[in-house]
């Protein structure tokens, strides 16, 4: 349906704000193209009024008009030849899109065990033969443990966290999966606020 007069925003030039909405941003263009410094000055002072009582809620912010003046300045392309305010420079920098984070592209053998698992098998091979070693293999045995079993493939298949933790170290850590099975892991406790657990027994006993 093609009809004169209306159209779609999909069709429209996009929104640099869009949470001002498409007559904050028109506004703003014939702001911008005013003959005068006079004339936009004061057109610029009455879209921000504009602009404020269109956030009403952000107005106990201590740098609320700061903010307002900063997306002006946005919303006109940095073209709005006016007497800020403010210091509208760092509005560059809001305005500016992040740089898309690189996603680590790390090819994992066993998607199941993960990344951090793998380091620790790196490590494994590297460390002198000794008590350290001893128990960071027990700690990466009982967390491969825990993989297998989030997993689905078997939460006390020691065996197999046997086989693959000396598959992956290269033959150099070989544990017993008796002994791993009743190990005890000592892992630190969260410690209690002093005085809380004794305040708490003299209520319970006055009551």
């Amino acid at each position: 349906m093609n009809i004169k007069g209306l159209d779609y925003n999909t069709e429209r030039e996009k929104l640099i704000l869009p949470e001002y909405g498409r007559e904050v941003q028109q506004m703003v263009d014939i702001a911008v193209n005013l003959p005068t410094k006079e004339e936009r000055q004061r057109c610029a002072e009455t879209i921000v009024r504009v602009m404020e009582h269109m956030l009403p809620q952000n107005r106990n912010n201590a740098d609320y008009k700061c903010k307002l003046w900063d997306h002006l300045a946005i919303i006109s392309d940095f073209k709005l030849d006016i007497d800020y305010p403010y210091d509208v420079s760092k509005a560059k920098e809001i305005s500016e899109k992040p740089k898309p984070l690189a996603y680590p592209m790390t090819k994992i053998k066993v998607r199941h065990y993960g990344h951090l698992l793998f380091e620790s098998f790196e490590l494994l091979k590297k460390m002198e033969p000794g008590k350290e070693r001893d128990e960071l293999a027990r700690l990466t045995a009982e967390q491969m443990k825990r993989n297998l079993g989030q997993w689905s493939h078997g939460a006390n298949n020691y065996d197999k966290v046997v086989d693959d933790i000396a598959r992956f170290t290269d033959g150099i850590i070989q544990l017993d999966p008796r002994e791993l099975q009743n190990a005890r892991f000592n892992l630190p406790q969260p410690q209690q606020k002093s005085g809380g657990g004794s305040k708490g027994k003299r209520r319970r006993q006055n009551h």
